[in-house]
């Protein structure tokens, strides 16, 4: 039992890790895009170099996240989206 007060069915199971896959990568790419543009808008104005580069890296982190998540390695996916959203929010600070 899992608490819910009802039995899981193995199809339950397998919609879970399917949404949770299609998430992962969604969002992933999602982010990736927007990494990429605030990079290449960044990179066209008067800001240090840092700062699209670290739009750009955490765009390439959030892509690999992405091809993580669909693959099933969905917690690894979720730690790699921190991890890329807080390298561009490091690149928005440096703005």
């Amino acid at each position: 039992m899992n608490g819910r007060g009802e039995s899981e069915t193995p199809e339950d199971s397998v919609q879970e890790v399917r949404r949770a896959r299609w998430t992962a990568a969604g969002t992933g790419a999602l982010l990736a895009l927007a990494g990429l543009a605030a990079s290449a808008l960044r990179a066209g104005g008067s800001a240090p170099t840092v700062v699209p580069a670290a739009y750009a890296f955490g765009a390439l982190v959030c892509a690999l996240a992405s091809v993580l998540g669909s693959r099933g390695r969905t917690r690894r996916a979720l730690w790699l989206l921190i991890i890329g959203a807080m390298v561009m929010a490091l690149g928005d600070q440096f703005d």
